[in-house]
């Protein structure tokens, strides 16, 4: 019966010891900080961390900076290129046939009569190797010199040659077309299945149409980011959003540089978690509701509801009210510990828009009957060893009488 008063009097002082501190003892084993020490360590007047809690005004704010680039915004469709101006690193045939008898041209297997016209049945011409307008802008022509491309339709260069041939030739006829297109190219680099150029038409070729025509993206469009360059701009989505949302389908210009890049994107979860790991989600996003179900829930026998917190960098004009004590980083990013509420039914509204962002830290905290389980679990096993002590020596002691 004493050792029995001894125990429950040990219980009683421990119990009421361990109830008076804040936070459980440092030597108990943990799989990382109690929910109080998150929020103490945020409300600290020498906090480098901001504590948010996840409202619905906060969810909305962050939906609206994560909607980011749109390519239907920031460059929107392009002109329609025109493809007829021939530039300076284009690739020309040139043809010139004349009337019989010939003067400068006889039969050089020039294009059939046919393409020319019925009236040119028994023309006789000749085809020139193909050229490359140089960078002034020229080609040469025999018998008619050097002769201005560049900036110039092919209809035009035509009547030139015909003009500075008139007076040499009976009757000459000049056919100009382009062989390769050189100026008026999109490129497109990265995850297709081939890097390549592809050149501008007047149907005017969209983002689509570009990656198709370099044989598609090697990965899965949901992991995929797309990224269009123009002059000094560069926008970036998602392929997946780009391939739902017609509008994000531009009309490229000539010059524009397509990248297609593979960011798998992911965010680790720790603690009371159904499982703790590194979970991979799409580069359209996932939710908080989303990457907690993930993640296997919570566990129920462990974790604290009201102790789920996100912790990212965020930019201080996201949210709008951040302490100035609140030290930057070298982007400009501020950290931030964001506080789920899992006790709240109408909370869970907010979860399912809440944007997770790459790199997130899920952390959700044990509960504090936890820690009391645990620390009862050490004193257990300690006053177990100290009553078989005191009951051996209490025998050793009878024996002894």
């Amino acid at each position: 019966m004493t050792q029995l008063k001894i125990h429950y009097s040990f219980y009683i002082s421990i119990i009421a010891t361990l109830s008076a501190c804040s936070t459980p003892p440092h030597w108990l084993p943990t799989g990382g900080p109690s929910r109080l020490i998150v929020e103490k360590s945020a409300k600290a007047s020498n906090t480098i961390v901001h504590l948010v809690d996840i409202t619905g005004a906060v969810t909305q704010r962050l939906q609206l900076a994560e909607r980011g680039d749109s390519l239907a915004q920031r460059l929107g469709d392009a002109a329609l290129t025109d493809t007829s101006l021939i530039g300076m690193g284009d690739t020309l045939d040139v043809s010139i046939w004349e009337a019989p008898p010939s003067l400068l041209f006889g039969s050089g297997g020039g294009l059939s009569a046919g393409v020319i016209g019925a009236a040119s049945m028994n023309a006789q011409g000749s085809s020139f190797p193909a050229q490359m307008v140089a960078s002034d802008g020229t080609i040469q022509i025999p018998f008619a010199g050097m002769i201005q491309a560049a900036g110039r339709t092919a209809p035009e260069i035509q009547r030139e040659i015909e003009a500075r041939l008139s007076r040499k030739a009976n009757k000459p006829q000049a056919l100009v077309r382009v062989q390769r297109n050189a100026t008026s190219t999109v490129t497109i680099v990265g995850e297709v299945a081939q890097n390549t150029k592809i050149p501008l038409t007047a149907k005017g070729e969209r983002l689509l149409d570009a990656i198709a025509a370099a044989g598609g993206s090697r990965q899965p469009i949901e992991k995929v980011m797309v990224q269009v360059t123009r002059d000094s701009q560069v926008v970036s989505m998602p392929l997946e959003k780009v391939v739902k949302d017609p509008r994000q389908n531009i009309i490229l210009a000539a010059g524009d540089v397509v990248s297609v890049t593979y960011q798998p994107k992911s965010f680790t979860i720790l603690g009371a978690a159904g499982k703790n790991a590194e979970i991979n989600f799409e580069s359209t996003g996932v939710s908080l509701a989303q990457a907690l179900g993930r993640a296997g829930g919570l566990q129920t026998d462990r974790s604290d509801a009201y102790g789920v917190f996100v912790f990212r960098y965020e930019y201080p004009q996201v949210l709008g009210n951040v302490p100035a004590n609140i030290p930057r980083g070298a982007d400009g990013r501020v950290p931030v510990v964001y506080r789920a509420n899992l006790k709240d039914p109408l909370a869970f509204l907010n979860f399912q828009a809440f944007p997770m962002r790459d790199k997130d830290i899920v952390y959700i905290a044990d509960a504090p009957s936890v820690d009391l389980q645990k620390f009862l679990g050490v004193l257990s096993s300690s006053v177990g060893i100290v009553s078989s002590s005191i009951y051996s020596i209490n025998n050793i002691s009878n024996i002894g009488q």
